[in-house]
């Protein structure tokens, strides 16, 4: 999707008439979106989430404490409940 946005963009820019004055309002904007920290954490959650929904490796979930530092983790699935 980001790809696209990116895309559409830069087919506007380059094929702006309105000429250089446009095509540096544009450039600015863009770079101020795409330098914004909102903007970067949304692709970082975005990209994690998607990550998350990809991974073919089940989630593990902390059973019972060995001890204070020591913890058994095992997959969601096979949780004894």
């Amino acid at each position: 999707m980001l790809r696209l946005i990116i895309g559409v963009a830069a087919g506007y820019v380059l094929g702006a008439k309105a000429g250089r004055v446009r095509y540096e309002q544009i450039s600015k904007t863009t770079r101020a979106v795409a330098a914004s920290p909102v903007t970067r954490k949304l692709v970082q959650v975005s990209r994690q989430k998607l990550s998350d929904r990809l991974n073919t490796q089940p989630k593990l979930e902390p059973m019972r404490p060995l001890d204070e530092r020591t913890t058994v983790l095992v997959p969601h699935d096979q949780l004894r409940r």
